[in-house]
C-alpha cells in the first residue's frame, strides 16, 4: 500500500491505539481563512439570545449555550458548516487532513457530515464519553473522524480524551432503563478515563479518530479558546444503518476515489441512536446528568 500524507509508522499508530494527531492539515492560509470566519460567527452571535438558523433539517444551524451574552459569546455548534463557508468545505473534501483520512480508509473515501464544536472561555460545555459510532452505525467500520484544530489545543482548555485501544473493544449502549442518554454507562466511563490520553496540538493540526474509540472532553476552565472543526468520513462500501444526525447536501459526497456499487458487512449488534430533536447531542447528553 502506497501512503500519500502518512509515514507507515502513524498508519501503524493509528490502528494501534485508534487515534492520531498529525501537524499541518492544513495550509497556514486556510487555517487562517478558518479562524477569521468562525471569530465572525462568533461576533454574528452577540446579537442573538437564542439557537439560530437553519440547517436542511430545519435545526438551527448556531447552537448557543445557556450562559450566552452579548458580552459573553457562547456559541458551541455549528451544524454543517460546509454548506455554508468555501473554506471549512475546502479543509473538509480537498486538504491533507483529506489526503490523511484517506491514507487510512480509502482509496475510496465519501463523506458523511460535518460540524464545529467550540468551547470557549468560562463556557460549560462538556463531552460525556461516547464512540461515535454508536451515533453514526454503518454497515462496517472503515469510519473516521477528522478533528481539526482551529484553535491550539491545550491540557487547560478542554482537550479531547481518547481511551487508546478501546475501538477494537465492545460497543457500548448509549441507553439507560430505557432512555437515550447519549453518554456510555458510569462505570464504563471510570474505566475509560482510567486509562485515557489526552490529544493536543497547535492550530491546523488534526486529530484522526477510528469511530469506535472511546472518548470525551471537559469544560473549557482556560482563557483561551478551544475550537474544533469536525468532519466523519467512510470508506464507499460503508453504508449508513441509521439517518445522519446532521443531515447535508454534501452526504455522500466522494472525496476521493470512485464509487464501487458495493456494501460490505461485518458483524455486530448494538442499539440504535436516538436522533437529536434540538440543534445538537449536548442537549440529549445534559438532560441526564447521570448517563
Amino acid at each position: 500500500m502506497t501512503l500519500k500524507a502518512l509515514t507507515q509508522q502513524q498508519y501503524n499508530d493509528f490502528w494501534r491505539n485508534g487515534f492520531l494527531v498529525v501537524e499541518n492539515a492544513v495550509t497556514p492560509d486556510l487555517l487562517q481563512k478558518l479562524q477569521q470566519i468562525f471569530d465572525d460567527w462568533v461576533m454574528e452571535s452577540c446579537a442573538h439570545t437564542e439557537a439560530y438558523g437553519t440547517t436542511i433539517n430545519a435545526q438551527p444551524r448556531f447552537d448557543l449555550e445557556a450562559s450566552h451574552r452579548a458580552d459573553k459569546p457562547a456559541l458551541r455548534r455549528v451544524n454543517a458548516p460546509v454548506e455554508v463557508s468555501k473554506a471549512y468545505y475546502e479543509a473538509m473534501a480537498s486538504s491533507r487532513m483529506t489526503d490523511c483520512v484517506t491514507d487510512l480508509i480509502g482509496p475510496n473515501v465519501k463523506f458523511h457530515h460535518s460540524k464545529i464544536n467550540s468551547k470557549l472561555p468560562g463556557g460549560n460545555t462538556e463531552v460525556k464519553w461516547h464512540q461515535d459510532f454508536t451515533f453514526t452505525p454503518h454497515t462496517n467500520d472503515d469510519v473516521v473522524t477528522a478533528l481539526l484544530m482551529v484553535d491550539d489545543v491545550t491540557q487547560e482548555n478542554g482537550p479531547l480524551e481518547v481511551a487508546p485501544g478501546s475501538h477494537r473493544g465492545d460497543l457500548h449502549s448509549l441507553w439507560k432503563d430505557g432512555t437515550f442518554t447519549g453518554a456510555v454507562d458510569d462505570q464504563v466511563a471510570v474505566d475509560a478515563l482510567a486509562s485515557s490520553s489526552v490529544c493536543l496540538g497547535l492550530a491546523g493540526s488534526a486529530c484522526l479518530m477510528h469511530t469506535r474509540l472511546m472518548h470525551g472532553s471537559q469544560a473549557n476552565r482556560s482563557t483561551r479558546r478551544r475550537t474544533l472543526f469536525i468532519c466523519v468520513y467512510s470508506n464507499v462500501d460503508a453504508v449508513p444503518c441509521s439517518p445522519n444526525p446532521m443531515p447535508n447536501k454534501f452526504e455522500g459526497l466522494i472525496v476521493h476515489g470512485e464509487a464501487t456499487n458495493k456494501v460490505r458487512t461485518i458483524s455486530y449488534e448494538m442499539e440504535l441512536p436516538q436522533l437529536p430533536s434540538t440543534a445538537s447531542f449536548f442537549d440529549q447528553q445534559a438532560n441526564h446528568p447521570d448517563g
